[in-house]
């Protein structure tokens, strides 16, 4: 993966990094080779070297660069093979690494971030999407496009797609891919999808065009204006597409990335149509989970006799964390936010919350989203809304007034929310903060936003790609939008003092004020959390927003904590210090106050203990200071944040602190801080499930070392090989003989070699490869050292020595570990087991003894499961059959959240002939000796001595011969 590498945000340079075995450099860049020598010299005489840490949220660790230099070297050295970072080659979603270079590890001196993409794993990567374009071809395109779509892996948000949204003159689905975050528009790869999606519709439709597009964890869903087209799952690469015949519409996607996979986390995806006169309620909203094969109404169906108000669905998303399907309704009325119990993947009729209505202020809703693997929604339009606790609640975050926001983009890794309205403003927030600013705007006619892995912002347009500023400056999002606006307005101000370090400033609105302006007059939302600045001198730190409707013109104020203390003017400065206030009895409880204007100006007076006078013009409001100053997480479930402000945290899955399977996120959240600041939200996720250490294993009787695997001899105290070579293409014996194997898993297989014991029928139709399914060599297979040693039956063919034993074996250990993260447990109760000899072969039974205590559970589970339960501890196995036994172990469902499976292989040798062998060949001894007596006794009867008869033949004969 490619990314920049920054000691210094003015010494920059490319660096290429990729996930093989391959020779990492990294260097000083300075005017000249000498003086990029003379800074590695210096560092590495004292010792120093950089480090590289790769970290994602399952897996850390640190690499060291190579202290010795050679003479005409001028960068450091560090080869990481594949291996050492990850060994699983499959095709899965997979978390995209963060690369944290340092100077030396623990110093934090000289550091720089980049990210690291396994291209090996990632599903779209492997996906042949269509016809390769050319710069030429694409650039053909560019005339016709109106405007773009973007989507971005949930797991890499390197990896990521660019649509193109046509004109009438052109048909056609052009789309981009990048793995490099569209830093470089060069290496932007194109495909052209047209005769693809023709093939499924027929070339006798025209206009066809991308309308939206999802890339969902598995499944890439690209809706175009001939209907919605579906990929097959992405972990296993062709080029086929499904059709879904819907019309034009608007994709909704709850973006969580699913390394790891649990079974319990599946994607969704929501459609919606505009409604018109051919489209009911209940059909113009569907949707549907992975594979998106069927696709359900969004709402449940209704009893006529219930009555309901016509409402049109903006927005349905799926809350996997609470069970909830979440509706934006809007109706000639209102909007509002209805949250229902989502069970057996259905939505029910039954509210989980009361029904939230929005103000009528919110009249242009234009849909409503998660931030991505968090709880944060917002539901946005003329305004933005905030719900942190599942759409129960909404908070206003910002209204537009007459302004609408069109598109929102989200950045997991800095928490940035970037909101783009109609006219092209742009605002940004924070993932849970209650305020947000104004960073300037767009000009461009046709263009999209994205944000990388590293949440750098991009400004994609059809024929180039624009970043937010270089790497050194580092979550610069303003390079793109130009100028940061004033976010001051045009009025007056009335400052008052309420303590000596608190001040209240009251907006000033003219009485002939037109209704439809009054809000350009007033205090915001958008104030909250910023400073004002008085032209002459003095900065006050806006704490809160009030609105109010007394004193008369004066219809919202601002409390603020001053800064620096704010100029006096001077008489000379204004005339308005010229006027006077009297004060005069006016009753026993009465005071009559009266102004003397001396000037044409409206004027307010400080009543705080102090005699100045203020008055401002256009008011100066800028960004305060981050107001966060450090965070830090000590271990999986510690966390430690030390902020200046109130932390605030939320939790939405209560169920998860139960014996419940499930995740939630975990939301810290600093109310106080700044949008400026570079982290203000922390959202770790928590799952109530199996930890991806924890695995059972099964402990030999007979402990052999790599090095006699590798030989192939092991010999014990008696002289016997301990280690039995497989034949290739070994398939153990069957109930029926030895010569008749039924099973379909095939030991040290060989597709060029043939295959033995394959002479009756019902063996040649048994026997299937795995590893080597589709291979003509042994070679092709593909097998790795640890899958040639492990026992699991899924690696048979390629398993090709296993552990002998003599026959019998009787009473054999199965000593069984549980292993994780703090070390290893022994299997005992209540970690009850099945037994299985997954080739369906006999002659073996188990031993075990079980406690009074114990016994009862048994029993039951052995009902429920249909299958002998066992006690682990003691548990004993003997062996009566010869050859190879293979046998899997399984903990019981219910007392763990993960799969606990091991399997183990014995090979009896040397075991007497099977039945019945000893039984034919006593029965034809006894024969033959039974025979052998009975002539000898007969001979005897007849009182016939054949020796002496043929003894005196060969006497008779030999007299003959001499003669």
């Amino acid at each position: 993966h490619y990314y920049k590498i920054c000691f210094s945000p003015s010494n920059c340079h490319d660096f290429f990094f990729f996930l093989f075995l391959k020779k990492i450099q990294c260097f000083f860049q300075s005017e000249n080779e000498l003086t990029s020598r003379e800074f590695l010299s210096v560092f590495t005489s004292g010792g120093l070297a950089p480090s590289l840490g790769i970290i994602n949220s399952t897996y850390t660790g640190i690499f060291h660069f190579n202290l010795t230099l050679f003479s005409d070297r001028v960068y450091w050295l560090i080869d990481i093979p594949r291996e050492n970072i990850t060994k699983n080659t499959d095709i899965a979603a997979v978390e995209e690494w963060l690369v944290r270079i340092t100077l030396q590890h623990g110093l934090n001196i000289y550091n720089t971030e980049g990210t690291l993409l396994d291209r090996v794993r990632e599903p779209i990567l492997q996906w042949k999407l269509g016809t390769m374009m050319t710069r030429n071809n694409i650039s053909k395109v560019y005339p016709h496009v109106v405007d773009l779509k973007v989507t971005k892996c949930p797991c890499a948000n390197d990896v990521a797609l660019l649509g193109f949204i046509m004109d009438s003159t052109l048909d056609g689905v052009y789309i981009g891919l990048s793995f490099s975050g569209f830093w470089n528009y060069n290496d932007t790869t194109w495909y052209n999808l047209t005769d693809m999606i023709y093939s499924q519709v027929g070339e006798e439709h025209t206009e066809l065009s991308v309308v939206d597009m999802v890339l969902a964890n598995h499944f890439l869903v690209i809706l175009t204006s001939l209907g919605l087209f579906i990929s097959g799952d992405l972990r296993y690469p062709s080029s086929s597409v499904l059709l879904v015949d819907y019309i034009k519409g608007k994709l909704w996607y709850n973006e969580r990335c699913f390394a790891n996979r649990e079974r319990f986390e599946v994607d969704y995806i929501t459609i919606t149509f505009e409604r018109n006169r051919t489209l009911s309620e209940a059909s113009s909203c569907f949707y549907s989970k992975e594979p998106f094969l069927e696709w359900l109404p969004c709402l449940p169906s209704i009893s006529k006799r219930m009555k309901s108000i016509p409402s049109t669905v903006i927005t349905f998303l799926i809350d996997q964390e609470q069970s909830s399907g979440i509706y934006l309704f809007q109706n000639q009325k209102n909007t509002t936010a209805s949250v229902r119990i989502f069970r057996n993947n259905r939505p029910r009729l039954r509210q989980k919350f009361p029904l939230f209505s929005f103000p009528s202020s919110f009249s242009s809703p234009v849909g409503m989203v998660f931030h991505p693997r968090s709880h944060f929604l917002y539901a946005y339009g003329n305004q933005v809304w905030l719900s942190v606790d599942g759409g129960n609640t909404f908070e206003l975050l910002a209204d537009f007034h007459d302004d609408i926001i069109k598109n929102v983009y989200h950045s997991f890794y800095t928490s940035d929310i970037t909101f783009v309205s109609q006219s092209g403003k742009v605002y940004s927030t924070k993932a849970g903060l209650g305020r947000y600013t104004e960073i300037g705007s767009i000009s461009d006619q046709i263009f999209t936003l994205y944000y990388d892995h590293m949440g750098f912002i991009h400004k994609l347009t059809p024929d180039h790609f624009e970043a937010s500023g270089s790497f050194g400056a580092f979550g610069n999002s303003k390079g793109i939008f130009g100028q940061a606006p004033d976010m001051g307005f045009e009025t007056a101000l009335a400052p008052q003092h309420i303590t000596l370090n608190e001040m209240i400033f009251f907006a000033y609105v003219p009485e002939n004020e037109p209704q439809g302006s009054i809000y350009t007059k007033k205090f915001n939302e958008i104030h909250f959390g910023k400073v004002i600045r008085s032209r002459k001198t003095g900065t006050a730190y806006i704490r809160e927003i009030l609105y109010h409707d007394t004193p008369k013109g004066f219809l919202s104020s601002v409390i603020a904590e001053m800064i620096d203390p704010f100029g006096i003017e001077a008489v000379h400065e204004s005339s308005c210090l010229s006027s006077s206030l009297s004060i005069n009895q006016a009753g026993n409880f009465f005071y009559k106050l009266s102004l003397q204007l001396q000037s044409k100006y409206n004027n307010t007076s400080l009543m705080a203990g102090k005699n100045e006078k203020l008055s401002f013009g256009k008011n100066l409001i800028s960004q305060d200071n981050c107001l966060l100053r450090y965070w830090g997480r000590t271990s999986t479930y510690e966390f430690g944040v030390d902020t200046i402000q109130p932390v605030a945290v939320t939790l939405n899955n209560l169920h998860l602190l139960g014996f419940f399977q499930g995740s939630t996120s975990l939301a810290f959240i600093v109310w106080g801080a700044s949008t400026e600041c570079f982290v203000t939200t922390i959202v770790p996720t928590l799952k109530s499930s199996c930890s991806y250490l924890k695995s059972m294993h099964h402990i030999p009787s007979e402990f052999i070392p790599l090095e006699d695997w590798n030989s192939g001899v092991h010999m014990d105290s008696q002289g016997f090989n301990m280690i039995k070579v497989l034949p290739v293409n070994y398939r153990p014996p069957s109930n029926m003989g030895i010569a008749i194997p039924l099973t379909d898993n095939f030991y040290h297989a060989d597709p060029s070699q043939p295959i033995p014991r394959n002479l009756f029928h019902k063996s040649k139709k048994s026997g299937k490869f795995k590893q080597c399914a589709n291979a003509s060599t042994r070679e092709e297979c593909n097998c790795t050292n640890n899958q040639k040693f492990s026992y699991a039956v899924g690696f048979s063919d390629c398993r090709e020595k296993v552990p002998r034993f003599k026959f019998p074996v009787t009473q054999y250990p199965i000593s069984l570990k549980i292993y994780n993260e703090d070390g290893y447990i022994p299997v005992e109760t209540p970690y009850l087991v099945t037994v299985a000899e997954v080739n369906n072969r006999e002659n073996w039974k188990l031993k075990q003894s079980v406690p009074e205590n114990v016994k009862k559970l048994k029993d039951y589970l052995g009902l429920i499961l249909h299958a002998p339960v066992y006690n682990p501890l003691g548990l004993n196995l003997s062996v009566k059959g010869s050859e190879l036994f293979h046998f899997r172990v399984s903990v019981v469902p219910g007392v763990t959240f993960c799969n606990l499976v091991e399997e183990f292989q014995i090979y009896v040798d040397e075991a007497p002939l099977p039945f019945p062998g000893h039984t034919l060949i006593a029965v034809a001894a006894a024969v033959v000796l039974g025979g052998l007596i009975f002539i000898a006794f007969m001979f005897q009867i007849h009182n016939s001595h054949p020796y002496q008869q043929l003894s005196k033949t060969d006497s008779v004969n030999l007299g003959v011969s001499a003669t």
